[in-house]
């Protein structure tokens, strides 16, 4: 499980560490950076896959996202005796990404391209990253460190040996260098972190694939978009927790079940209503019905993943729903680690009745996101300024 995650530099988050529970919960005002938060944790898991500068990328390049702000606020600004001022740089540019865990915990540290050596200047470069035992990192904890194009792992005498000299700038070492036996370390968390799942984009528009009977095959994780819904379904009710599922849509629609239908090799979901006389087909179902199915789909899959991240779950749910859409998700964080990004009061409260939940509320003031009411804990790295 995740301890804390850090970012820094990146958009309105100029530094912020959030502790993190079974089932945290990120809230705050529109405005106030939870979009910021959500999406630096899909920058982060970008970097398992190699993906993490691409992605950068099409944010429009570092010059886009990088805090705006001055790189120290002082506090007779934030008493409002002075006017925000810029001041000459002092520091590397720097986009620092990463989390803390109790057994492996990662960082990535990403700058500019030096000036006048490519074309492609929206491209950021990868300058360090780190793997290191325990939740904070101190030089003897380190397992694997890269700077530049240099990257060394421990042995098992504790000594530091080369594993390449020539890792490019806009290659992450959790792709490239995965080794079973060099970096056992490496694989591991790679493989753990390609495995997180966010969930931010099932369609329910008319259009959505799910409405449509689809290929039925066996299918333990929802797709992105929900495509493979009623071949999802299926799955839970047959090698899954089948009692769960049924539960759940009882929950939210009382009497209702949902029913898997083939047609030769099309799945398709119909759903039964108490009082109707026939079962409505997906694409007789209201968005928010379907989303609701959905997100059922993916919090009760047979394969659970360390690590599943919604933002915004309540869109297109009547209000009504929101507490059975909690309990859900209560019930999916006893085999997931959750994180719910949402700014619904009810949802919100449904959520915190559980124990193992805790509120991350998040407020922005000149321009920087914190978290409210509390000061601000220290990032699990200490690297000496490049």
């Amino acid at each position: 499980m995740l301890n804390s995650i850090a970012v820094s530099g990146y958009r309105s988050l100029r530094e912020l560490v959030l502790p993190l529970s079974a089932l945290s919960v990120v809230t705050g005002a529109n405005g106030s950076g939870k979009s910021n938060v959500y999406r630096a944790l899909r920058l982060i898991a970008a970097a398992a896959s190699g993906t993490i500068v691409p992605a950068l990328a099409r944010e429009g390049g570092l010059a886009s996202v990088l805090w705006a702000g001055p790189q120290q606020i002082a506090g007779s600004v934030r008493r409002g005796e002075r006017p925000v001022q810029g001041t000459t740089r002092s520091k590397p540019v720097s986009l620092r990404l990463g989390f803390s865990a109790d057994d492996f915990s990662y960082a990535i540290d990403l700058g500019l391209p030096a000036p006048a050596t490519t074309m492609f200047a929206l491209d950021p470069q990868i300058k360090r990253e780190s793997l290191w035992a325990a939740p904070v990192y101190r030089p003897a904890s380190a397992l694997v460190e890269r700077n530049g194009a240099l990257v060394k792992r421990r042995d098992d005498a504790g000594q530091w040996l080369p594993v390449t000299t020539h890792l490019a700038a806009t290659d992450s070492l959790l792709a490239q260098l995965a080794d079973p036996r060099a970096t056992p370390e490496v694989l591991q968390l790679r493989e753990r972190m390609r495995a997180w799942r966010f969930h931010d984009s099932l369609r329910t528009d008319e259009h959505a694939p799910a409405r449509s009977p689809q290929i039925g095959t066996h299918a333990p994780i929802l797709a992105h978009d929900g495509g493979n819904l009623a071949a999802a379904l299926q799955t839970i009710i047959e090698i899954g927790d089948a009692d769960a599922l049924a539960q759940s849509i009882d929950d939210a629609f009382p009497g209702s079940r949902v029913e898997i239908v083939a047609h030769d090799t099309r799945f398709s979901v119909h759903m039964h209503q108490h009082g109707l006389l026939r079962p409505l087909t997906g694409a007789e179902l209201s968005d928010g019905t379907l989303r609701y199915l959905l997100l059922a789909a993916a919090l009760l899959s047979p394969r659970p993943s360390a690590l599943v991240v919604l933002n915004e779950p309540e869109t297109s749910l009547h209000p009504d729903l929101l507490p059975a859409l909690a309990r859900l998700i209560i019930r999916a964080s006893r085999t997931s680690q959750i994180i719910v990004v949402s700014h619904a009061n009810r949802l919100v409260a449904g959520l915190l009745e559980d124990d193992q939940a805790s509120l991350l509320p998040l407020e922005k003031s000149f321009g920087e996101t914190s978290l409210t009411g509390r000061a601000a804990p220290q990032p699990a790295w200490k690297w000496p300024n490049r």
